[in-house]
């Protein structure tokens, strides 16, 4: 996946992160996550971010009870992951469509003070410092069923991915991919992105794709 020289060292990661929150999205270090921003407190986040360090957090927004999770001020997940802007277009009805590639994953420690309408966290990395890391093969104790679980899944939801492409991609980036990419629900997602270690997530990444294919099989059953 897209590893640039422009990410920063672990070092040099940030003590304050603009944050987009959004359910059902999710980032993963090397991972690419097109972004379509319209809204007035965002384009000025962006405007922010790309005259600092170009880094952005995305992190899923809690469901509480009574409360809409895409209202402002809903709580966030623990566990986010930041991203550096790589690809930057304006549009002529005032968007910025944007390109963002996961850098490392981060653990809310506080909310800070907004600024020009747009949310902002202390992250803290310590925990994600090998997400800057090469990716490896062998993460994945059993890749062919890991493998196998993964079309049934996609054949049941209709999901197309590019066979040829994924089997070629060290077990890390493969597992990454999967998190930020497939239809799981976003309880699902923040799950996987919580997990530290690769091979910890693809093992609940393939129990959660068997669950979810044996739950839709179930239902198709129940309509015939």
């Amino acid at each position: 996946m897209t590893r640039t020289p422009f990410f920063p060292k672990f070092a040099d990661l940030p003590t304050e992160l603009a944050v987009f929150p959004l359910p059902g999205a999710v980032l993963m270090p090397g991972v690419q996550l097109p972004l379509n921003i319209f809204e007035p407190r965002y384009l000025r986040m962006i405007d922010d971010v790309l005259a600092a360090d170009h880094l952005l957090g995305m992190i899923q927004p809690q469901e509480t009870p009574g409360e809409d999770e895409t209202t402002p001020t809903a709580p966030l997940h623990p566990v986010g992951c930041a991203g550096r802007i790589t690809s930057y277009s304006e549009t002529s009805d005032g968007r910025i469509v944007l390109v963002l590639t996961g850098v490392c994953r981060f653990r809310v420690t506080g909310e800070l003070a907004e600024r020009a309408g747009y949310r902002r966290v202390a992250p803290e990395w310590r925990d994600f410092a090998a997400d800057l890391d090469e990716p490896v093969s062998g993460a994945i104790a059993e890749r062919r069923p890991f493998l196998v679980a993964l079309e049934r899944y996609c054949q049941v939801r209709r999901v197309e991915v590019p066979w040829q492409d994924l089997e070629q991609m060290p077990d890390t980036d493969l597992v990454n991919l999967l998190c930020a990419h497939l239809p799981l629900s976003p309880e699902d997602k923040q799950a996987l992105i919580e997990t530290l270690e690769t091979p910890a997530r693809a093992v609940l990444m393939r129990g959660l794709l068997e669950m979810a294919t044996i739950a839709d099989i179930d239902v198709d059953d129940q309509r015939h």
